[in-house]
């Protein structure tokens, strides 16, 4: 249990013990399923943590040079990549940190795989099957339009020369029966094109470590899809699944304001800079020690330390009045939450810290004015 009162503020900090739990249960449908589990860095990649994370999975995949890079210097080993664009610029680069790459279109792959057809790497195309569960139009990938994969209409009867897997991602924070629907339209529409290949990349949004995902059912529908088609190496790419509910985002009430009767605690982190998603989504964070709306009770906003008119979230409700100096802290703020920090209004970055094992907190970095000087010049 993570005593909060001995992290500065504001910091992130991940709860070891938690974390490798996760890992534990990834690791365990890896084996038992026979597939290939990968690290989604665009989720996290907190690259001081992946000693723990090479204790149960070896692998990772990249969206950008630079993710590509991160995987050959932190994790140890070439990226499975892929990107909605590569340029002349960048590719050769990608190519010597990838082992896998993975196309956006038919004219990237036409482009690029001269070139990588000598260099050792497995190509591949994402695939568009123009079906996902997920509702909401930011992070569905085959909303109507789409821009990211290749939609059947544009294949022939034979994938062109070189292409060794086909990608699809088409889930977001999902179950395992959202991925058996999909799975099924992937299997109706481009399982013509799985004897020309030799892997299938599932990608991301597989939740398996939330509390009410049906592990079971997940193996059950891998093994199937394994027994259907033996020849095939099937990889799992999940983001959120690794960092899920490992970790706060610790924060301090610097002052409280009122207007209209709306109270709002003034924190010293930033929903628009340190919590974006919650914006974007948007999503409501739990905050230790409140609950949503109580009628009765002290009711506050959360108001960020940016600029921005929007940048605040509300309401909750706590058993007593806050005061400055008060601990907020927001649970669940490992996954894609540290990624996608900015440095607006230069506003002081939380810190990164590590609950231990043994109950200590260790300071895994901490940022300052260089930090900000050095993103902007």
């Amino acid at each position: 249990m993570i005593d909060y009162s001995k992290i500065p503020s504001p910091c992130f900090v991940l709860d070891e013990a938690a974390f490798r739990k996760n890992l534990m249960l990834i690791k365990s449908v890896k084996d038992r399923a026979g597939v290939e589990i990968i690290l989604a860095f665009k989720a996290f990649a907190q690259w001081r943590l992946f000693p723990i994370v090479r204790d149960y999975i070896p692998y990772s995949t990249a969206s950008s040079l630079a993710e590509a890079r991160l995987a050959k210097e932190e994790m140890g080993s070439l990226a499975h990549t892929y990107g909605p664009a590569y340029t002349d610029k960048e590719f050769p680069e990608i190519m010597a940190y990838s082992s896998h790459i993975t196309f956006n279109s038919l004219s990237q792959f036409h482009r690029f795989y001269p070139q990588s057809q000598f260099n050792n790497i497995s190509c591949g195309l994402r695939i568009n099957p123009e079906f996902s569960d997920v509702e909401t139009d930011l992070y569905n990938p085959c909303a109507s339009g789409s821009r990211l994969g290749v939609v059947l209409d544009l294949l022939e009867d034979k994938l062109p020369d070189g292409v060794e897997g086909l990608h699809f991602h088409t889930l977001c924070e999902s179950n395992s029966y959202d991925l058996e629907r999909t799975l099924n339209v992937v299997d109706e529409k481009f399982g013509k094109f799985f004897s020309q290949i030799k892997w299938l990349n599932m990608g991301g949004g597989h939740l398996m470590t939330k509390d009410d995902y049906d592990v079971e059912h997940l193996i059950t529908v891998l093994l199937a899809f394994k027994a259907k088609y033996p020849h095939l190496q099937l990889i799992l790419e999940p983001g959120s699944a690794f960092a899920w509910r490992t970790g706060a985002l610790v924060s301090s009430v610097v002052d409280i304001v009122e207007n209209q009767g709306i109270k709002t605690a003034m924190l010293d982190v930033s929903f628009s800079c340190h919590m974006p998603d919650c914006l974007e989504m948007p999503y409501k964070p739990a905050i230790v020690g409140a609950t949503d709306y109580v009628a009765g009770k002290p009711t506050y906003r959360m108001g960020g330390n940016s600029c921005l008119s929007g940048d605040f979230y509300g309401d909750w409700s706590f058993e007593q009045e806050l005061k400055i100096g008060d601990r907020i802290v927001f649970e669940d703020m490992m996954h894609y939450t540290l990624v996608k920090t900015t440095m607006f209004n230069g506003v002081t970055h939380p810190s990164l810290g590590k609950w231990t094992l043994k109950n200590e907190f260790k300071l895994i970095r901490k940022f300052g004015y260089e930090d900000y000087k050095n993103r902007m010049s």
